[in-house]
């Protein structure tokens, strides 16, 4: 093979990529926008039936879908299991946002509304932008790189301000102490108000307090609609269509370079 054919097909394999990305995003907003209020609840695959978390998750969604928010989960076993089950069982809206992955994730069978995604960063705008708080049980990676995500779309104000809830004293509080000693006390790379976006507990029904009650405060959280007074007095900051909140464009270091393209407002 030539490199100019080489150089083609590729190109052409990249441009049909943006169509598949396309493809999911408008199937997951199609799906996800009907939903209506709810919550995504994270945590291990790999946790046992057995697992005291694997409890508190079934019972968390099941209290929350009787409350009527929809319960979001990646679709696989262990506590997305749990969670799915909790709500399935208690007559909600149990959603699963499967992946397609090398080791075949195996969808548990307790989603009443179901998608498959190829990538996972589109998966995980549909965990953000239909979800009005976030619950984490003990995880590994995974649920690490969906806890840190939401720090870092409420520490920027690219979201609405969402409850996170994290469930499980004995895993969490390690992490906390070193972001609190760490991060704030040795390196100063967060601000002591950062610790304040999440809660840590033990109690199934203090998460779903601090979750309804948070929701019933400021029903605009997570993709729920703006007052027209809002819109009217700070427009830069409507939400875009995935989900986000527009700011501030960057400054251009050099005059008269674009910091950005098309209508922000759009």
């Amino acid at each position: 093979m030539s490199n100019s054919e080489f150089t083609y097909r590729t190109a052409a394999e990249e441009t049909w990529r943006i169509f598949r990305i396309m493809a999911e995003l408008v199937e997951g907003i199609e799906v996800m926008s009907q939903v209506g209020p709810a919550v995504s609840i994270f945590g291990s695959s790999r946790t046992p039936p057995a697992s005291p978390y694997y409890q508190q998750a079934t019972d968390l969604a099941a209290k929350l879908a009787q409350r009527d928010f929809g319960i979001i989960t990646g679709g696989g076993p262990g506590i997305m299991e749990a969670a799915n089950k909790g709500a399935f069982e208690a007559g909600g809206t149990s959603i699963g946002l499967n992946i397609s992955i090398p080791q075949e994730q195996e969808a548990n069978e307790y989603q009443n509304v179901s998608l498959n995604f190829h990538y996972f960063f589109v998966r995980k705008v549909m965990f953000v932008k239909y979800a009005v708080a976030f619950a984490c049980f003990p995880g590994g990676f995974g649920t690490m790189d969906e806890f840190f995500e939401s720090m870092t779309l409420i520490q920027t104000e690219k979201i609405r301000p969402l409850k996170v809830v994290l469930l499980g004293s004995r895993f969490w509080s390690p992490l906390v102490g070193w972001m609190r000693e760490t991060m704030l006390g040795t390196h100063q790379n967060i601000s002591p108000a950062d610790l304040d976006f999440f809660t840590v507990t033990d109690e199934v029904d203090q998460a779903v307090s601090i979750i309804c009650s948070h929701f019933e405060r400021d029903r605009s959280i997570a993709g729920q609609p703006h007052t027209a007074e809002e819109l009217r007095l700070a427009p830069a900051r409507r939400e875009t269509a995935e989900g986000t909140v527009y700011g501030v464009p960057p400054r251009s270091p050099a005059k008269g370079r674009s910091g950005g393209h098309g209508n922000p407002n759009v």
